[in-house]
Protein backbone atom coordinates (compact mmCIF):
# COMPACT_ATOMS: atom_id res chain seq x y z
CA UNK A 1 0.00 0.00 0.00
CA UNK A 2 1.07 3.53 -1.05
CA UNK A 3 2.41 5.40 2.40
CA UNK A 4 0.98 8.66 1.05
CA UNK A 5 -2.41 7.26 -0.29
CA UNK A 6 -5.44 9.15 0.82
CA UNK A 7 -8.97 8.47 0.79
CA UNK A 8 -9.81 8.79 -2.71
CA UNK A 9 -13.87 8.98 -1.83
CA UNK A 10 -12.96 12.48 0.03
CA UNK A 11 -10.36 13.89 -2.82
CA UNK A 12 -11.12 14.52 -6.69
CA UNK A 13 -7.78 15.27 -8.46
CA UNK A 14 -8.51 16.99 -11.94
CA UNK A 15 -5.66 18.45 -14.47
CA UNK A 16 -6.24 21.04 -17.02
CA UNK A 17 -4.54 20.57 -20.72
CA UNK A 18 -1.48 22.19 -20.10
CA UNK A 19 0.26 19.33 -18.18
CA UNK A 20 -1.19 16.25 -17.73
CA UNK A 21 1.57 14.17 -17.50
CA UNK A 22 2.73 16.22 -14.18
CA UNK A 23 -1.31 16.02 -12.78
CA UNK A 24 -1.07 11.77 -13.39
CA UNK A 25 2.31 11.71 -11.69
CA UNK A 26 1.06 13.54 -8.26
CA UNK A 27 -2.09 11.33 -8.67
CA UNK A 28 0.02 8.50 -8.44
CA UNK A 29 1.91 9.03 -5.75
CA UNK A 30 -0.94 9.78 -3.49
CA UNK A 31 -3.06 7.00 -4.63
CA UNK A 32 -5.44 8.28 -5.92
CA UNK A 33 -7.07 8.35 -9.97
CA UNK A 34 -6.75 11.57 -12.16
CA UNK A 35 -10.25 11.47 -12.68
CA UNK A 36 -11.49 12.77 -16.39
CA UNK A 37 -12.56 16.15 -17.36
CA UNK A 38 -14.02 17.20 -20.61
CA UNK A 39 -13.22 20.13 -23.01
CA UNK A 40 -15.15 21.53 -25.85
CA UNK A 41 -15.10 24.44 -27.31
CA UNK A 42 -18.31 26.10 -28.85
CA UNK A 43 -18.81 27.35 -32.48
CA UNK A 44 -17.75 31.28 -31.36
CA UNK A 45 -14.53 30.18 -29.95
CA UNK A 46 -15.67 29.70 -26.22
CA UNK A 47 -14.40 26.91 -24.15
CA UNK A 48 -16.72 24.94 -21.60
CA UNK A 49 -15.13 22.33 -18.78
CA UNK A 50 -17.26 19.59 -17.30
CA UNK A 51 -15.54 17.79 -14.45
CA UNK A 52 -15.91 14.05 -14.83
CA UNK A 53 -16.79 13.31 -11.08
CA UNK A 54 -18.78 14.51 -8.58
CA UNK A 55 -16.93 16.77 -6.14
CA UNK A 56 -19.76 17.71 -3.46
CA UNK A 57 -17.93 17.73 -0.26
CA UNK A 58 -14.91 16.76 -1.32
CA UNK A 59 -11.43 18.32 -1.43
CA UNK A 60 -10.59 19.10 -4.58
CA UNK A 61 -7.10 19.25 -6.34
CA UNK A 62 -7.02 21.12 -9.79
CA UNK A 63 -3.66 20.86 -11.58
CA UNK A 64 -2.52 23.60 -14.28
CA UNK A 65 0.87 25.06 -15.62
CA UNK A 66 0.43 28.37 -16.58
CA UNK A 67 2.51 27.36 -20.33
CA UNK A 68 1.69 28.88 -23.52
CA UNK A 69 -1.10 29.38 -24.20
CA UNK A 70 -1.05 31.25 -20.88
CA UNK A 71 -4.43 33.09 -21.16
CA UNK A 72 -6.14 29.91 -22.58
CA UNK A 73 -4.88 27.61 -19.54
CA UNK A 74 -5.68 30.38 -17.12
CA UNK A 75 -9.27 30.32 -18.26
CA UNK A 76 -8.98 26.81 -18.59
CA UNK A 77 -8.05 26.94 -14.44
CA UNK A 78 -10.35 29.53 -13.56
CA UNK A 79 -13.52 27.46 -14.92
CA UNK A 80 -12.54 24.51 -13.37
CA UNK A 81 -12.30 26.28 -10.19
CA UNK A 82 -15.67 27.95 -10.70
CA UNK A 83 -16.78 24.61 -11.48
CA UNK A 84 -15.59 22.77 -7.94
CA UNK A 85 -16.86 25.60 -5.56
CA UNK A 86 -20.43 26.23 -7.26
CA UNK A 87 -20.78 22.08 -6.91
CA UNK A 88 -20.52 22.65 -3.32
CA UNK A 89 -16.76 20.93 -2.70
CA UNK A 90 -15.19 21.43 0.75
CA UNK A 91 -11.94 22.95 -0.92
CA UNK A 92 -11.01 23.94 -3.69
CA UNK A 93 -6.47 23.66 -4.28
CA UNK A 94 -5.26 25.38 -7.36
CA UNK A 95 -2.03 23.62 -7.94
CA UNK A 96 0.09 26.04 -10.32
CA UNK A 97 3.50 24.64 -10.64
CA UNK A 98 4.18 27.21 -12.90
CA UNK A 99 3.11 30.32 -12.26
CA UNK A 100 4.06 32.45 -15.45
CA UNK A 101 2.31 35.78 -14.84
CA UNK A 102 4.76 36.12 -11.28
CA UNK A 103 7.59 38.08 -14.09
CA UNK A 104 5.28 40.92 -13.86
CA UNK A 105 4.99 41.59 -10.21
CA UNK A 106 5.59 45.23 -10.30
CA UNK A 107 4.59 48.61 -11.94
CA UNK A 108 7.77 50.02 -13.63
CA UNK A 109 6.20 51.72 -16.78
CA UNK A 110 3.33 53.82 -16.41
CA UNK A 111 -0.30 52.90 -17.06
CA UNK A 112 0.47 49.03 -17.00
CA UNK A 113 -0.93 46.39 -14.38
CA UNK A 114 0.58 44.38 -11.78
CA UNK A 115 -0.32 41.44 -13.57
CA UNK A 116 0.58 38.84 -10.75
CA UNK A 117 -1.26 40.57 -8.40
CA UNK A 118 -4.36 40.65 -10.95
CA UNK A 119 -4.29 36.95 -11.45
CA UNK A 120 -3.90 35.94 -7.74
CA UNK A 121 -6.89 38.00 -7.22
CA UNK A 122 -8.97 35.82 -10.26
CA UNK A 123 -8.44 32.82 -8.72
CA UNK A 124 -9.94 33.46 -5.41
CA UNK A 125 -12.62 34.80 -6.80
CA UNK A 126 -12.85 31.81 -9.23
CA UNK A 127 -13.26 29.80 -5.87
CA UNK A 128 -9.59 28.47 -4.74
CA UNK A 129 -9.58 28.34 -1.48
CA UNK A 130 -5.93 27.60 -1.45
CA UNK A 131 -2.79 27.47 -3.90
CA UNK A 132 0.01 25.54 -4.28
CA UNK A 133 2.77 26.73 -6.17
CA UNK A 134 6.85 26.28 -7.15
CA UNK A 135 9.36 28.80 -7.18
CA UNK A 136 7.48 33.03 -7.86
CA UNK A 137 9.80 34.79 -9.50
CA UNK A 138 10.23 37.36 -7.02
CA UNK A 139 9.05 36.95 -3.10
CA UNK A 140 7.00 39.78 -3.41
CA UNK A 141 4.29 37.98 -5.50
CA UNK A 142 3.23 35.41 -2.81
CA UNK A 143 2.16 38.61 -1.01
CA UNK A 144 -0.61 39.02 -4.01
CA UNK A 145 -2.19 36.46 -2.93
CA UNK A 146 -5.54 36.62 -0.34
CA UNK A 147 -5.98 32.74 0.17
CA UNK A 148 -3.79 30.72 1.89
CA UNK A 149 -0.76 30.11 -0.67
CA UNK A 150 2.44 27.36 -0.29
CA UNK A 151 5.34 28.10 -2.43
CA UNK A 152 7.25 25.10 -2.78
CA UNK A 153 11.19 24.58 -3.93
CA UNK A 154 12.55 22.18 -6.05
CA UNK A 155 16.27 23.36 -4.42
CA UNK A 156 16.71 20.13 -2.48
CA UNK A 157 15.92 17.51 -5.21
CA UNK A 158 18.29 19.70 -7.75
CA UNK A 159 21.18 20.00 -4.63
CA UNK A 160 20.73 15.79 -4.25
CA UNK A 161 21.15 15.23 -8.13
CA UNK A 162 24.61 17.17 -7.85
CA UNK A 163 25.46 15.87 -4.09
CA UNK A 164 26.74 12.30 -5.51
CA UNK A 165 29.38 14.34 -8.03
CA UNK A 166 32.64 16.01 -7.70
CA UNK A 167 32.24 19.83 -7.03
CA UNK A 168 35.98 20.91 -6.68
CA UNK A 169 37.03 24.09 -8.21
CA UNK A 170 33.15 24.89 -8.69
CA UNK A 171 31.32 28.39 -7.98
CA UNK A 172 27.82 29.02 -7.75
CA UNK A 173 26.66 31.81 -9.74
CA UNK A 174 23.16 33.83 -9.78
CA UNK A 175 22.27 35.69 -12.71
CA UNK A 176 22.06 38.85 -11.06
CA UNK A 177 21.60 40.40 -7.24
CA UNK A 178 17.53 39.65 -7.09
CA UNK A 179 18.20 36.02 -7.19
CA UNK A 180 21.14 35.96 -4.85
CA UNK A 181 19.15 34.63 -1.90
CA UNK A 182 18.02 31.86 -3.39
CA UNK A 183 21.45 30.87 -5.17
CA UNK A 184 23.29 31.11 -2.08
CA UNK A 185 20.97 28.58 0.14
CA UNK A 186 21.54 26.08 -3.28
CA UNK A 187 25.62 26.76 -3.03
CA UNK A 188 25.31 26.61 1.15
CA UNK A 189 23.68 22.90 0.51
CA UNK A 190 26.55 21.64 -1.33
CA UNK A 191 29.06 23.76 0.32
CA UNK A 192 30.16 25.73 -2.44
CA UNK A 193 30.66 29.34 -2.81
CA UNK A 194 28.93 31.84 -4.30
CA UNK A 195 28.81 34.64 -6.82
CA UNK A 196 26.07 37.25 -7.73
CA UNK A 197 26.43 38.83 -11.35
CA UNK A 198 25.21 42.42 -11.96
CA UNK A 199 22.47 42.35 -15.24
CA UNK A 200 21.40 45.19 -17.02
CA UNK A 201 17.90 44.26 -18.84
CA UNK A 202 17.96 45.99 -22.11
CA UNK A 203 14.91 44.00 -23.49
CA UNK A 204 13.09 40.45 -22.91
CA UNK A 205 15.88 39.03 -25.10
CA UNK A 206 19.36 41.37 -24.37
CA UNK A 207 20.76 41.80 -21.39
CA UNK A 208 24.18 43.50 -20.33
CA UNK A 209 26.39 41.93 -17.70
CA UNK A 210 29.56 44.20 -15.96
CA UNK A 211 32.72 43.34 -15.36
CA UNK A 212 32.36 42.34 -11.88
CA UNK A 213 31.54 38.46 -12.54
CA UNK A 214 34.84 38.21 -14.75
CA UNK A 215 36.68 39.65 -12.11
CA UNK A 216 35.36 37.02 -9.41
CA UNK A 217 35.61 34.29 -11.71
CA UNK A 218 38.45 34.71 -14.19
CA UNK A 219 40.97 31.60 -13.86
CA UNK A 220 39.48 30.60 -10.32
CA UNK A 221 36.90 27.84 -11.02
CA UNK A 222 36.53 24.68 -13.35
CA UNK A 223 32.74 24.61 -13.54
CA UNK A 224 30.10 26.99 -12.79
CA UNK A 225 26.60 26.16 -11.57
CA UNK A 226 24.66 28.74 -13.11
CA UNK A 227 21.43 28.80 -10.68
CA UNK A 228 18.26 30.96 -11.91
CA UNK A 229 14.52 30.45 -11.03
CA UNK A 230 13.56 30.31 -14.54
CA UNK A 231 15.11 30.43 -18.43
CA UNK A 232 12.70 31.52 -20.95
CA UNK A 233 14.61 33.32 -23.55
CA UNK A 234 17.96 32.45 -22.11
CA UNK A 235 18.84 35.89 -23.03
CA UNK A 236 20.27 36.26 -19.19
CA UNK A 237 21.88 33.13 -19.32
CA UNK A 238 23.59 33.08 -22.84
CA UNK A 239 25.14 36.27 -21.57
CA UNK A 240 26.59 34.82 -18.26
CA UNK A 241 27.79 31.90 -19.60
CA UNK A 242 30.11 33.59 -22.20
CA UNK A 243 31.30 35.72 -19.69
CA UNK A 244 32.20 32.57 -17.52
CA UNK A 245 33.57 30.88 -20.41
CA UNK A 246 35.61 33.81 -21.63
CA UNK A 247 37.45 34.21 -17.98
CA UNK A 248 38.66 30.06 -18.28
CA UNK A 249 35.54 28.10 -16.60
CA UNK A 250 35.35 25.19 -18.78
CA UNK A 251 32.54 23.43 -17.72
CA UNK A 252 29.12 25.39 -17.21
CA UNK A 253 26.07 23.81 -16.28
CA UNK A 254 22.76 26.05 -16.48
CA UNK A 255 20.11 25.19 -13.27
CA UNK A 256 16.71 26.23 -13.72
CA UNK A 257 13.09 25.13 -11.88
CA UNK A 258 10.82 26.59 -15.19
CA UNK A 259 12.41 25.22 -18.37
CA UNK A 260 10.31 27.17 -20.78
CA UNK A 261 13.08 27.26 -23.47
CA UNK A 262 11.14 29.35 -25.77
CA UNK A 263 12.21 30.24 -28.74
CA UNK A 264 15.34 29.55 -30.10
CA UNK A 265 16.69 29.28 -26.22
CA UNK A 266 17.89 25.78 -26.52
CA UNK A 267 20.07 26.35 -29.43
CA UNK A 268 21.37 29.52 -27.97
CA UNK A 269 23.10 27.52 -25.23
CA UNK A 270 24.00 24.94 -27.49
CA UNK A 271 26.47 27.66 -29.47
CA UNK A 272 28.48 28.08 -25.92
CA UNK A 273 30.87 24.90 -26.19
CA UNK A 274 31.68 25.16 -22.34
CA UNK A 275 27.95 24.46 -21.33
CA UNK A 276 28.06 20.39 -21.07
CA UNK A 277 24.59 19.96 -18.94
CA UNK A 278 21.29 21.81 -18.67
CA UNK A 279 19.46 21.03 -15.61
CA UNK A 280 16.14 21.66 -14.97
CA UNK A 281 11.90 20.33 -13.91
CA UNK A 282 9.22 19.18 -15.22
CA UNK A 283 7.26 22.37 -13.83
CA UNK A 284 6.35 22.96 -17.85
CA UNK A 285 6.06 19.91 -20.00
CA UNK A 286 9.53 19.27 -21.24
CA UNK A 287 10.97 20.60 -24.77
CA UNK A 288 11.49 17.62 -27.36
CA UNK A 289 14.78 16.28 -27.90
CA UNK A 290 16.89 18.67 -29.79
CA UNK A 291 20.11 18.41 -31.21
CA UNK A 292 22.57 20.05 -28.55
CA UNK A 293 25.87 18.92 -27.52
CA UNK A 294 24.87 19.33 -24.18
CA UNK A 295 22.73 16.95 -21.98
CA UNK A 296 19.17 17.69 -21.13
CA UNK A 297 18.73 16.67 -17.14
CA UNK A 298 14.89 16.78 -16.49
CA UNK A 299 14.26 15.97 -12.65
CA UNK A 300 10.37 15.08 -11.88
CA UNK A 301 8.42 17.41 -8.67
CA UNK A 302 5.22 15.20 -8.94
CA UNK A 303 6.81 13.91 -5.73
CA UNK A 304 7.28 17.40 -3.98
CA UNK A 305 3.74 18.54 -4.87
CA UNK A 306 1.94 14.76 -3.91
CA UNK A 307 4.47 15.33 -0.80
CA UNK A 308 2.71 18.67 -0.11
CA UNK A 309 -0.57 17.79 -1.36
CA UNK A 310 -0.64 14.81 1.25
CA UNK A 311 0.98 16.77 3.99
CA UNK A 312 -2.19 19.55 3.73
CA UNK A 313 -4.34 16.95 3.72
CA UNK A 314 -3.16 15.31 6.74
CA UNK A 315 -2.48 18.44 8.34
CA UNK A 316 1.01 18.07 8.79
CA UNK A 317 3.67 20.99 8.36
CA UNK A 318 5.27 21.71 5.12
CA UNK A 319 7.72 23.89 6.33
CA UNK A 320 10.12 21.87 5.30
CA UNK A 321 9.12 21.81 1.03
CA UNK A 322 8.83 25.99 1.03
CA UNK A 323 10.43 28.28 -1.24
CA UNK A 324 11.71 30.36 1.02
CA UNK A 325 14.25 29.86 4.51
CA UNK A 326 17.32 27.09 5.20
CA UNK A 327 15.51 24.23 6.11
CA UNK A 328 14.85 21.81 2.85
CA UNK A 329 14.09 18.23 3.31
CA UNK A 330 15.62 15.41 1.20
CA UNK A 331 12.84 13.44 -0.14
CA UNK A 332 13.14 9.35 -0.37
Amino acid sequence: MNEHQIDEQDVRIFSGQSHPALAQGIADYLGVPLEKTLFRRFSNDCTEVQLGASVRSRNVFIIQSLIKPVSEHLMELLIMLDIAQSAGAKSVHAIIPYYSYARSDKKDAPRISIIARLVANLLATAGSTHVMTMTLHSPQVHGFFSVPTDVLTARTIIGQFFMERDLGKTVVVSPDMGHAKPAARFADMLHLPVIAANKERISDTEVRISDFLARQVRNKYQRALVYDDEISTGGSIVEICKVLARNGVQDIIPICTHGVFSGSALERLGKIPQITEVVTTDTVPPPHPKNTPFKLTVIPVAPIFGEAIWRNYTRQSIGGLFSYGNETELLD
